[in-house]
């Protein structure tokens, strides 16, 4: 930890998880993205609307003040923002100083043309919400990747299920694994397909300056194609003086299943861990318990499962809270939206967390097939199913009686069997040929099936 006075999990602690994050969701990330916007609008009204001729030469030097902008330039943006007390206006300020370092100063009254300030500050979030997700693609990516080794490598090793925690027809462990891999590809899927919103109106979102100095162009349209083509972002037209933020509450909304997803998977590894199916895999140096030498904790599914909790309890307020403002607007949503890094954080944080869990277990076969072999009393699933096809009287009612809070082995199964009346005698060897290791369904198939169809 460089900094151990740091109040922020993100600063201190697991600064080594969110690093990649501040670039996109900082303070200073949040200016990059301004001048960025502002840059792109300004060209967008030389080249598109052609308010000026403009060289390409002088397009260059645009460029270079968003391509450059660093931390320093970071800081004298806040330098001006405690003249101004504004934070776009300091942004407008900044990009007028330097055009006129540039030798441009005739351009610099087009900078922030018609704009208000949330036309910069809604698509500055969008393109940090664009990249922020890219990130969060590929750790989920990684995670399904690691599930879906595991299911290739133990489809075929059989394991007793657990429902309601009891002893419950076989599958198999890579089967138990797809589960997970389907789920999370389902909304990985979804998380790509979802659109980021922009909208660049005005005021109140009707264009009013624009038309009132310009009324011979097409603002609709021109608003259309600067987002689209100058920023790779899905245009909104309707909209108040800031975005309502409907796009925001769908990715929030798709990575709250994700999370809770994630936090399923994460107590799952942590009982199988707990009931001795999966081993974790040791690491020189590391102590499991401060006082009990012996114990290996499953401490990264702990870990994961109490930031995607953090992230969730987030998420869900942004979710609801960005889809509200008074009238045209108020300002709760600008104090609310400089958490969205926090949220990737803690998002950031339980993926890397359940990964590193996953690249720490095994299977324990040994103890999967010994739970097997003592709980024969699950084959009566298969055997009361077949009595009932053959109209044996009270399948259900004389199986439960044979095998409900009692251990049973297969040579009871073998008697009972033996004293069926009407199950022909070939499915009746068939039922005492029955073991817990074969009696997986198609589960294995269905592995296979998944692998066929991503």
């Amino acid at each position: 930890m460089d900094n151990i006075q740091a109040i922020s999990v993100f600063d201190g602690r697991y600064q080594r998880y969110t690093k990649e994050l501040n670039d996109i969701f900082s303070e200073y990330g949040l200016i990059r993205h301004r001048v960025f916007v502002e840059i792109q609008w300004l060209k967008f009204l030389f080249q598109e609307l052609a308010f000026e001729t403009v060289a390409e030469a002088d397009i260059r030097k645009m460029d270079s003040i968003a391509a450059d902008f660093n931390v320093a330039a970071a800081h004298t943006v806040k330098a001006i923002e405690k003249e101004t007390n504004h934070d776009v206006k300091a942004v407008e300020y900044y990009i007028k100083q330097q055009l006129s370092d540039l030798g441009l100063s005739h351009l610099k009254e087009w900078v922030h043309f018609a704009c208000t300030s949330d036309d910069i500050n809604n698509t500055a979030y969008a393109l940090m919400l664009k990249e922020g997700r890219a990130k969060i693609v590929d750790d989920i990516g990684r995670v399904i990747e690691k599930i879906e080794s595991y299911a290739k490598e133990y489809k075929s090793i059989p394991m007793m299920s657990r429902t309601h925690g009891q002893p419950a027809t076989p599958t198999t462990a890579g089967k138990e694994f797809v589960n997970y891999a389907w789920r999370l590809r389902v909304e990985l899927t979804n998380l790509k397909l979802l659109y980021v919103h922009a909208k660049m109106n005005g005021a109140s979102g009707n264009f009013n300056a624009h038309q009132f100095v310009f009324p011979d162009i097409d603002w609709i349209a021109a608003s259309e194609k600067f987002i689209s083509q100058y920023l790779g972002l899905t245009p909104i037209l309707y909209t108040t003086q800031i975005n309502p933020n409907n796009y925001i509450a769908d990715i929030l909304h798709n990575l709250i299943r994700i999370a809770s997803t994630i936090i399923d998977l994460d107590r799952d590894m942590w009982g199988y861990i707990s009931l001795g199916y999966l081993k974790q895999k040791t690491v020189a140096g590391e102590v499991g318990s401060s006082t009990m030498p012996h114990k290996v904790n499953p401490i990264d599914f702990e870990n994961s499962e109490g930031n995607m909790g953090m992230a969730i309890s987030m998420m869900d307020h942004l979710a609801v809270k960005l889809l509200n403002s008074r009238f045209q607007r108020d300002l709760t949503d600008s104090t609310v939206l400089r958490n969205l890094g926090a949220v990737w954080g803690y998002m950031v944080i339980g993926l890397q967390s359940t990964i590193k869990g996953l690249n720490k277990i095994e299977i324990n076969i040994e103890v999967l097939e010994k739970d097997l072999e003592a709980n024969p009393e699950l084959l009566a699933e298969a055997i009361q199913t077949a009595m009932r096809i053959y109209k044996e009287d009270n399948p259900y009612e004389k199986l439960k009686n044979l095998t409900r809070g009692r251990r049973i082995t297969l040579a009871d199964i073998s008697q009972f069997v033996d004293g069926l009346e009407k199950v022909p005698e070939t499915l009746k060897n068939r039922m005492k040929e029955l073991n817990m290791k074969d009696y997986t369904g198609l589960a294995e198939a269905l592995v296979d099936h998944y692998f066929r169809n991503i």
